[in-house]
């Protein structure tokens, strides 16, 4: 073999490594641009979760489970005058809100956080009563 052969197949070999790393940073970039995406949408959803969690907080106070806004009051207030256990859709009319599936429920699920703060009960499945205050 000659030296001119020999510096050939070096010079191929180095340009198919040059070209495959090339291509190895390129990759490098776009994961790059990817990780900082998500880890921007990741921060975001921990900012979105703390928020959540700080304004649910305050929807209720601890030792005596007064609820403080407008909307959870409201069901409260239809509760108490209700003879007997209410069922979502059923709160929803009594409201004037559309019994459509969304507004039913979401409604379902402020009854919910009020049966696990200990203000509403659930002894039939879907079937909520004011919890009687203790004295």
């Amino acid at each position: 073999m000659n030296l001119t052969v020999i510096l050939d197949l070096i010079t191929a070999r180095e340009a198919t490594a040059s070209q495959a790393a090339g291509r190895l940073r390129e990759q490098i970039t776009a994961l790059t641009a990817d990780l900082t995406r998500i880890e921007g949408e990741l921060a975001a959803l921990t900012t979105t979760r703390t928020t959540l969690n700080a304004l649910t907080a305050a929807e209720f106070i601890a030792d005596d489970p007064t609820i403080a806004s407008a909307p959870y009051q409201q069901i409260l207030d239809v509760l108490t005058t209700a003879p007997a256990g209410m069922r979502a859709k059923t709160i929803c009319i009594a409201l004037d809100v559309e019994p459509s599936p969304n507004h039913v429920e979401s409604t379902r699920a402020k009854l919910k956080r009020m049966v696990s703060r200990n203000i509403l009960t659930e002894d039939e499945p879907g079937v909520f009563t004011l919890i009687s205050k203790r004295t």
